[in-house]
């Protein structure tokens, strides 16, 4: 977390901005996506793992050059990264468009839910599909 001095002189620990954590995710989902380590894409990057890590949590802010390298790397727009991401306080919302609920990116941001969908995704069979969704609901009513 970023440090502020607080008026009595201490130092106060400053919890991310909600977009730089935002945008950490993405890079961390769509890492997963391409199943490349952090070392990777530090490497990539010419960055420490750990310096991925701080990004991907939003601790440590992403400059926008290595941003714009990270889109590339990682095979996306830069738009890509900002996706669903949280409103700016004071700025006019977009009325054409709803934001997705946010535990959805939550939840495919995991391990479990990256190999979920891949699994899934791979199933052809539509009627299968359907089945593998209703088994999955009747597991979550239990």
């Amino acid at each position: 977390m970023r440090n502020t001095v607080r008026k009595s002189g201490t130092m106060a620990k400053k919890a991310p901005n909600p977009i730089d954590k935002h945008v950490g995710s993405r890079v961390r989902l769509r890492r997963m996506m391409l199943n490349m380590s952090q070392t990777k894409l530090g490497d990539e990057l010419g960055l420490t793992f750990q310096q991925v890590q701080k990004y991907e949590k939003g601790k440590n802010r992403i400059s926008a050059s290595k941003l714009l390298q990270s889109a590339h790397i990682l095979q996306v727009p830069v738009t890509y990264f900002f996706e669903d991401a949280p409103g700016i306080p004071g700025a006019p919302q977009a009325k054409a468009t709803a934001p997705s609920p946010a535990y959805v990116t939550d939840f495919l941001a995991t391990r479990d839910g990256l190999a979920l969908i891949k699994a899934f995704m791979r199933i052809k069979d539509a009627k299968l599909r359907r089945r593998a969704v209703n088994l999955v609901e009747e597991i979550a009513d239990q």
